[in-house]
């Protein structure tokens, strides 16, 4: 039996193998140990097996003191804005976000509502790993499971997807929006986006054409929004003549973008999109992952603005931005992160800037894409056996002298390894989220990148 994924991002694993209802309640009662109890905000996406999960979450969360608050499917964001709003001591997001539906997990929140960072997610896990060796009760850093008369109740809240809807409305020119009425086409994937997002575009006035916003468990298509998943998306919008179509993952933090051509302009730049049309009403610093298009940087110097690199991960990006009081940042798989509202991966947001980006310019999508330098990007991943730190020193020791021919890389180590040349680069990492390698690379061609691409791949392999 294959083993959970655990990193800062959370918990994955695959139901009725390593995701057990044992495994999920111990695991939420270890959060509600290190919360010592409180208000605790739970949300799910839509997968089959969301109601098992949440028994289960519930069961923990209430045995260990908490009053559970359930919001039922919702977006990620939409559960980090309600933690936030009820000051929750913490919330959790059950969802695998992009992974097959037989896949599930958890995310967890702190009260601020992002995730938890190094230092608390390490706390979770040794609560949670003490509760497998020893069952006794709050002994020795386990779990504190609390008498009966200290047990924590659960209520039921429905609206959570407004005070979303309502926050991100409140910075955005809707009148202006409005004006245009736009039509757009989105792509839900079946997914907990299909509770707020045409919500949130009629909002805005825009014709929302719908696909796969049903929430019944079972998703049409992968949960990825990539290019190779949302091909129904890009026919209608040429179809339908929209002039514009958004696409999202199972639990809405991720947000991709076609055109009124149908042409995918890939998940970096609905960041990139997003970041020019921000730093064009305030220039400020923007931090972005070290996986993340190459674009981000030129937009920045556009404006004389900074952009910061770190880890891969949503936590290490929003912990940098609050850091440097960053006006965006976000992640090159389409997660728009716009402090104004919310220090988290929004892909309702990243929606909403990119509306008024058109609105305000009078320009389609294809032509604001074009504005920004273009890069060819390829990504994927490999399955590996064995420790992945003896492929990255292998793969580290190899790539300095690889490619291109006769020029030395130079190497970014904090996060796998990351090669960059004077126009290219390739990062090599271990997912969080996923048994495998993940490969990033960019180049100004789409020959380079392929080619870099498959010399890092020959190498993993």
């Amino acid at each position: 039996m294959k083993p959970m994924i655990i990193s800062l991002s959370g918990v994955r694993g695959i139901i009725g193998e390593n995701l057990t209802p044992d495994v999920l309640s111990k695991l939420a009662a270890s959060f509600g140990t290190i919360l010592h109890g409180g208000k605790v905000v739970v949300a799910t996406d839509s997968r089959i097996s969301r109601q098992m999960c949440l028994d289960a979450v519930i069961s923990g969360l209430i045995s260990s003191g908490c009053d559970v608050i359930n919001i039922g499917i919702s977006p990620t964001p939409s559960l980090q804005i309600m933690v936030q709003e009820l000051k929750a001591r913490g919330g959790i997001c059950i969802t695998a976000s992009h992974n097959p539906p037989e896949w599930n997990g958890l995310k967890f929140y702190r009260s601020e509502g992002i995730l938890l960072g190094q230092t608390l997610a390490k706390k979770l896990l040794s609560v949670y790993e003490h509760s497998r060796i020893s069952p006794t009760p709050a002994r020795g850093g386990g779990i504190n499971y609390v008498p009966w008369e200290k047990l924590g109740e659960v209520r039921e809240k429905k609206d959570a997807h407004l005070f979303h809807i309502n926050a991100i409305l409140k910075k955005l020119n809707v009148k202006l929006i409005r004006r245009r009425k736009f039509k757009v086409v989105i792509d839900c994937g079946n997914g907990a986006g299909a509770v707020a997002t045409p919500a949130f575009l009629k909002e805005l006035g825009c014709q929302v054409i719908k696909l796969n916003c049903e929430t019944r468990g079972f998703f049409n298509r992968p949960p990825e929004p990539i290019p190779k998943n949302i091909g129904e998306l890009r026919s209608v919008i040429l179809k339908k003549k929209a002039e514009i179509g958004f696409a999202q993952d199972a639990d809405a933090d991720r947000l991709a973008i076609v055109s009124e051509e149908g042409k995918c302009l890939g998940e970096d730049y609905s960041l990139a999109l997003a970041t020019q049309f921000v730093l064009t009403h305030k220039p400020g610093t923007v931090v972005t992952n070290l996986s993340t298009t190459m674009a981000i940087d030129d937009v920045a110097e556009k404006f004389g603005c900074r952009c910061l690199r770190t880890k891969v991960g949503e936590i290490n990006v929003v912990e940098t931005m609050k850091r440097v009081s960053a006006v965006i940042g976000g992640e090159g798989n389409g997660g728009v992160i716009f402090p104004s509202v919310h220090y988290g991966r929004d892909s309702l947001i990243g929606m909403g800037l990119i509306l008024q980006y058109m609105a305000e310019t009078h320009m389609l999508i294809s032509a604001l894409a074009r504005s920004i330098p273009q890069y060819h990007i390829k990504k994927g991943k490999i399955s590996v056996k064995g420790a992945g730190r003896d492929i990255l020193k292998k793969v580290r020791s190899s790539l300095k002298t690889c490619l291109p021919a006769g020029m030395d890389a130079k190497l970014d180590l904090r996060d796998g390894v990351k090669a960059m040349w004077e126009d290219c680069w390739v990062h090599v990492r271990p997912s969080g989220t996923e048994p495998v390698m993940r490969i990033v690379a960019e180049a100004k061609t789409k020959k380079k990148a392929s080619q870099i691409y498959k010399m890092a791949a020959n190498l993993i392999q």
